[in-house]
């Protein structure tokens, strides 16, 4: 035990200062503590180490979900002397890494300012730019379109907009990742890491807290539905993507066009996942309001609530769509709806759409590290 608090104390002289060192800092204590080493992926990640550069500690701090159980844990949390709270020193790496892995470079920035204002004035300007369009092509005052969004926008003209902006989006967090993997030394990948990694991710199964029973409240009770939200954001949003995908199918190769009936799988699709979509974000925006601020990076909060806005908009707007489609009001409901996708679409690489994709890099180098047949300590990568 003397060896033990004198291995603890040795780690808590080190010096404080950027978000780097701070975790060097954290994971020496956790490592000679080791109180937690079963609460998530992140213990027995740090425990095959005895290094933490820069890049183990972005690895580890993507492999956080930041479900608070280690804090209060923690018996050295503030307000002890060593202050030790890793949920607050991984938010602020894994805003780091998303600056540091932006691509292009420049944009690194955008992190750093992409709130609720932002990501609004990009969407309404984008939905006025097309109320603007539709007016000035008449359809804005034709009166009801029979439903038929292509009598405000041509098909050709929605597929080459939202295609040239998805596609680098995509582009933009693919090569991100790309550079992530290499720095992380990821290693090889398996048919059974990628199967574990792939479980765990679309399980949020580290969003379960320490023991199981949910992430901590402020009050230190445990809670399930920061992990149930997240579910029914991530398949309705799935849904939605779904729902797009057989309709592009049916356009394409079914020779089936817009608009669809009620009970068409494209509508029915895209109804149960604007739901989750309405539901999921409503509720993680509540949790967020509410949470703790020790449990992260306050600077964060902006980034985090805009990406949520922007979802709920992106449904709710989606939704009344659906119910006025058959109304004069539907050019100017398509033109907003549309303007909220394109912002979402837009932002989507410089917030916090990307944490998933980096989390799921990080969950695949877990399984992978699991697997190796070495049980060398990991010193540095």
């Amino acid at each position: 035990m003397q060896q033990l608090n004198s291995l603890i104390q040795e780690a808590s002289n080190l010096a404080k200062g950027t978000p780097e060192s701070e975790a060097d800092r954290m994971l020496q204590i956790c490592n000679a503590c080791r109180y937690c080493e079963g609460f998530c992926a992140v213990f027995p990640a740090m425990t095959r180490r005895i290094e933490f550069t820069p890049s183990v500690v972005n690895y580890l701090a993507n492999l956080c979900h930041n479900c608070g159980a280690c804090l209060h844990a923690c018996q050295y949390a503030p307000p002890h002397e060593f202050g030790v709270n890793i949920p607050r020193v991984m938010a602020q790496l894994r805003k780091d890494t998303f600056i540091t892995y932006a691509w292009p470079q420049a944009f690194g920035t955008l992190y750093k300012s992409n709130g609720i204002t932002v990501s609004l004035a990009v969407s309404l300007s984008i939905a006025f730019f097309l109320i603007l369009s539709s007016f000035l092509n008449g359809s804005l005052a034709s009166g009801p379109l029979d439903a038929n969004f292509y009598a405000v926008f041509s098909h050709n003209t929605l597929a080459l907009m939202f295609g040239l902006v998805f596609g680098f989006a995509l582009l933009a967090i693919a090569i991100g990742l790309v550079h992530f993997w290499k720095d992380i030394s990821a290693g090889t990948i398996s048919a059974s890491a990628a199967s574990e990694a792939t479980h765990d991710a679309l399980t949020l199964k580290y969003l379960g807290g320490g023991h199981g029973e949910g992430c901590n409240n402020e009050d230190d009770a445990f809670t399930l539905w920061r992990k149930r939200f997240h579910h029914m954001t991530f398949y309705g949003f799935m849904l939605c993507f779904a729902s797009t995908s057989i309709a592009t199918f049916y356009h394409y190769f079914l020779d089936l066009h817009a608009p669809y009936d009620l009970t068409s799988l494209p509508v029915i699709f895209g109804t149960l996942g604007g739901i989750g979509l309405l539901l999921g974000p409503a509720g993680l925006l509540y949790l967020n309001l509410k949470r703790n601020s020790a449990h992260g990076d306050a600077t964060q909060k902006p980034m985090d609530r805009a990406f949520i806005v922007l979802l709920f908009l992106v449904s709710a707007s989606g939704l009344l769509l659906l119910v006025y489609r058959d109304t004069s009001g539907m050019a100017t409901l398509l033109a907003v709806h549309l303007g909220f996708v394109m912002g979402l679409f837009l932002t989507m690489p410089y917030g916090k759409f990307g944490h998933g994709f980096y989390r799921m890099v990080a969950l695949l180098k877990n399984s992978i590290e699991k697997r190796q047949k070495s049980n060398m300590q990991l010193g540095t990568e």
